[in-house]
């Protein structure tokens, strides 16, 4: 199994850099996977959006919608894109401790 090493701590990821077990995600796991999608700093903005995913995938056993995502979060899809450089799918559930998401998220 791959893992993932940031700041002394070691992750165990899938062959895409998603955490394995959902379960083992944190505030800090979050900020561990900051420099491997292009974040800098997680901002207010950033913990919206990726709380929002994670509510989300807990209740429901899914990532939600991107369209979805921008309606409840109030965050436009452009602004998504600029907090994500990777992208919803990739950057924001990454950060979320998803699993990678297999639909359109």
């Amino acid at each position: 199994m791959p893992t993932y090493e940031s700041n002394g701590r070691t992750y165990e990821v899938d062959e895409d850099g998603f955490l394995t077990d959902p379960n083992l995600w944190s505030d800090q796991v979050a900020k561990d996977f900051c420099p491997v999608e292009g974040v800098a700093d997680l901002t207010e903005e950033h913990w919206k959006v990726i709380k929002y995913i994670r509510d989300y995938y807990l209740q429901f056993g899914i990532a939600p919608m991107v369209r979805k995502l921008c309606k409840e979060t109030g965050v436009p899809l452009s602004r998504v894109y600029e907090l994500f450089p990777s992208g919803p799918a990739k950057g924001a559930c990454k950060l979320a401790g998803l699993p990678k998401p297999t639909g359109c998220v």
